[in-house]
């Protein structure tokens, strides 16, 4: 498994979200494709150096950004610092067995981009059941990951999107899939529109 906190320390935006077209397409229709203009809490589960936290900063009123790099974290942190955002905070956790606090059934949104077909089955169900208990009822999940096979991918993305698809009363609101990534929003029961 690739040493994630190394490679952030190695070189700023290892994925080069800020510079590359395919990842700058994707962010952008990652925030196209939110149902709401705006949020109350958002999670950004696997946030890495925060680029979807800065762009949900401006569309929630509360983001938790999340991610198991320390360095990735504190680069977050600078641009929070630095850009006076103080409705976002980052933290170093290993999901899913550390969670964020404060969450439960209170996260009217969840993101989780390029994070979850890092899990194996145990880790994946753990991760599924914690999204589950932190979304409030008609709370929005979204999930975008590569479709493209590599060597630290643990499950395909069609396999961790089903496992949410197969949640009770979950109906998809949103589906885009193209020639290398899928993105899914889904919502929760309950709740007002």
């Amino acid at each position: 498994m690739t040493d994630f906190d190394a490679m952030y320390r190695r070189q700023t935006d290892p994925w080069r979200l800020r510079t590359d077209w395919y990842e700058r397409r994707k962010l952008d229709l990652l925030m196209a494709c939110l149902p709401r203009e705006r949020y109350g809490l958002a999670l950004d589960l696997g946030c890495g150096e925060g680029e979807a936290s800065r762009r949900l900063a401006g569309r929630c009123e509360r983001v938790y950004a999340i991610d198991g790099s320390e360095a990735a974290v504190a680069r977050c942190r600078q641009w929070i610092e630095q850009s006076g955002s103080t409705h976002v905070s980052a933290q170093a956790l290993q999901l899913p067995r550390q969670w964020p606090a404060g969450t439960l059934e209170s996260t009217d949104l969840i993101v989780v981009s390029e994070l979850a077909y890092y899990l194996d089955d145990h880790d994946l169900d753990v991760f599924v059941g914690q999204c589950l208990r932190c979304l409030a009822p008609g709370g929005d999940w979204v999930m975008c990951h590569c479709t493209e096979d590599f060597h630290d991918r643990r499950q395909a993305t069609s396999r961790v999107h089903a496992r949410v698809d197969a949640l009770s009363g979950f109906g998809r609101i949103v589906m885009h899939e193209d020639a290398r990534f899928r993105l899914d929003v889904w919502r929760k029961p309950g709740g007002t529109a």
